[in-house]
């Protein structure tokens, strides 16, 4: 999430207590007090509800410091309490792994995996090039897994467990390799598909989305073969070939484990990151775990008109009554609510905080239509989990200069709130429009995915995982805004997760689809270091 002005975070906070009655401010008081005191011992290690670290984890890894509900790692079990207990930046975890997974990503990175709806746009051997360098690079993977090929060029690993019961706790990984478009007219610090090493990153398209989630894992997987290491239950492993556009290979591989009767225990796939400033007032990075996304709706905007010499327009042509519409979405958005986990997420990092935000977010009842409104201030990333937001994405009108637009069309992409669904936003956006000259047309469309839990043993795992890759951070569940390949697996799972566990602050997360997409050497060695306590917990 995007860091806001303190200060204007401030005004909000001081007017919520403005907003309490005396008798009432001390039972608010009292509650903001037993938070901070709850999330001084969780940090400091104290009532661990899971009993420690991941079972099967290393003599080294710290025992017993889970992440969730703001428990901190060793650097932070002698600080002060009260929201002082994270060294500001502590030294990274997995350091032994980062360089060589850099080195991997660095080439894979190379190859211009960009899928498209047209197959002849598509560059197949790109796609093959990155599959038999995957063959290379990871060598032990190939030999023990096995892998087939799920619609053209996705692929599905199946570890076999070795327990009697193998296939009763399955669990599902996933990533995928495809990448959207570089722009050649961006301005680029180094080529978008160089995967040049440089001032402690690796650049390029697909460093963090999403192949750098594709290298941690196969790089944890290939660690533990190299030990000898074999799960109790089966894992598999859905690499997806098409996220970006159609994603129709997650769907297929989903339905492939259905009529398998393969029922996954748990699925986790891409999402929310470990970000640094993620909200003011909280010192530690934030590990946000996706347990619910939004829907989608790709919605097509088209209007008529006679067209002809753009020297004798008309009033209110084509294009002047698209872009009126255009104006109607921006002008009226739709309306904010705050679903439970971003509750609950607030509530996390409120624990983990200054006094006056304690005093916010351990009295939700009070304070929860404020902080709903302050989100839709604090800034983009904060306002996109309240609402369902309109994103007018491309636009076309006249093919020439002088020649008036006989149509005008746009497409407005959609992203809708849990809790609400397509049908509903449809007749919004008809309802804002007002304009029956407007034809609109659903291109896609899907609604928000169930809420997962976050109070399982399967959320508890991840939270003790990131505790040991990323001690201190606070894991808290959070409403992904994007959408995921995992939406084709809520049908046969109850307990999806959204997760990448690589650290990032506000500029890197801004560089996702943009410029200068560029992942730290760092973070990869810390993201092996989850997935290999991940699969080690997992038993």
């Amino acid at each position: 999430m995007k860091r806001a002005s303190a200060k204007s975070f401030n005004r909000a906070v001081a007017a919520a207590l403005a907003a309490g009655a005396a008798g009432t401010a001390a039972v608010m008081g009292a509650r903001a007090i037993r938070a901070g005191t709850d999330g001084a011992g969780q940090a400091r290690g104290d009532g661990d509800p899971a009993g420690g670290a991941p079972a099967g984890a290393p003599g080294g890894a710290p025992s017993g410091h889970a992440a969730g509900e703001g428990r901190a790692g060793p650097a932070a079990a002698q600080a002060p309490s009260g929201g002082r207990d994270f060294a500001s930046h502590p030294a990274p975890t997995g350091t032994e792994y980062a360089q060589p997974a850099a080195d991997r990503l660095t080439e894979l990175v190379r190859f211009r995996t960009v899928f498209s709806p047209r197959r002849d746009e598509i560059e197949l051997e790109e796609f093959t090039g990155f599959i038999a360098a995957l063959e290379r690079l990871y060598p032990a993977v190939h030999e023990s897994l096995e892998r087939e090929f799920v619609n053209g060029h996705a692929l599905l690993f199946k570890w076999q467990g070795s327990a009697p019961d193998a296939a009763a706790r399955p669990v599902v990984l996933m990533a995928h390799y495809d990448v959207v478009p570089v722009d050649p007219r961006d301005n680029w610090t180094w080529p978008g598909f160089s995967g040049r090493q440089e001032g402690g990153y690796v650049w390029g398209r697909g460093t963090l989305d999403d192949k750098g989630a594709v290298v941690v894992m196969l790089g944890a997987v290939e660690c533990l073969l190299d030990r000898g290491w074999t799960p109790a239950h089966d894992i598999y492993l859905s690499f997806g070939n098409n996220e970006e556009t159609a994603g129709d290979s997650a769907a297929a591989a989903a339905a492939l484990l259905y009529e398998r009767g393969v029922e996954p225990w748990m699925v986790l796939d891409e999402g929310g990151a470990v970000a640094e400033n993620a909200f003011p007032g909280l010192r530690p990075p934030a590990a946000v775990i996706g347990v619910a996304e939004k829907g989608i709706l790709n919605l097509e905007l088209l209007t008529r008109s006679p067209g002809g010499h753009a020297s004798t327009p008309p009033k209110m042509g084509a294009t002047a009554r698209l872009a009126r519409a255009i104006m109607a979405l921006e002008a009226q958005p739709f309306p904010q609510s705050m679903p439970g986990p971003v509750v609950e997420m607030l509530r996390r990092m409120g624990a983990r905080s200054g006094f006056g935000l304690r005093l916010v977010t351990s009295n939700m009842w009070a304070f929860r239509g404020l902080l709903t409104r302050l989100f839709d201030r604090l800034g983009d990333e904060t306002r996109a989990m309240i609402r369902t937001t309109v994103a007018v994405t491309e636009l076309e009108g006249s093919k020439g200069a002088n020649v008036l637009a006989s149509t005008a069309r746009a497409n407005a992409n959609i992203r809708i709130a849990v809790g609400e669904d397509v049908e509903g936003t449809l007749k919004r956006v008809r309802r804002i429009i007002d304009d029956r000259s407007i034809e609109l047309r659903v291109l896609e469309a899907h609604g928000p995915s169930p809420i997962s839990p976050f109070d399982n043993e399967q959320f508890d795992l991840l939270s003790r995982c990131v505790g040991v890759s990323h001690p201190g951070a606070v894991v808290t569940p959070y409403v992904q805004t994007g959408a995921t390949d995992s939406r084709h697996f809520t049908a046969i799972c109850p307990a999806v997760y959204r997760f990448s566990p690589l650290l990032m602050d506000a500029e890197d997360r801004a560089s996702i689809h943009a410029v200068n997409e560029k992942v730290r050497i760092s973070a990869l060695g810390a993201g092996v270091v989850f997935y290999r306590e991940l699969l080690k917990g997992l038993g």
